[in-house]
């Protein structure tokens, strides 16, 4: 009875295991897909994202 159970366990701690590696390279992905979404924008409209204050124009014009 203990090695069936021992048999058991160890099957569920496995699939345990692949679920959590599963969510986690889907969870990277979608991180991934969402920084590469955000880079886009900011490359097509960087005024949108990067607002820049007053101040710091004023310091670019005078380079």
């Amino acid at each position: 009875m203990k090695i069936l159970l021992l048999t058991v366990l160890i099957l569920l701690l496995n699939a345990c295991s692949t679920t959590v590696a599963i969510l986690d390279v889907a969870g990277s992905a979608v991180i991934y897909t969402g920084k590469t979404a955000i880079n886009t924008v900011d490359m097509i409209t960087p005024d949108l994202v990067n607002r820049e204050e007053e101040g710091e124009e004023d310091k670019e014009s005078e380079d």
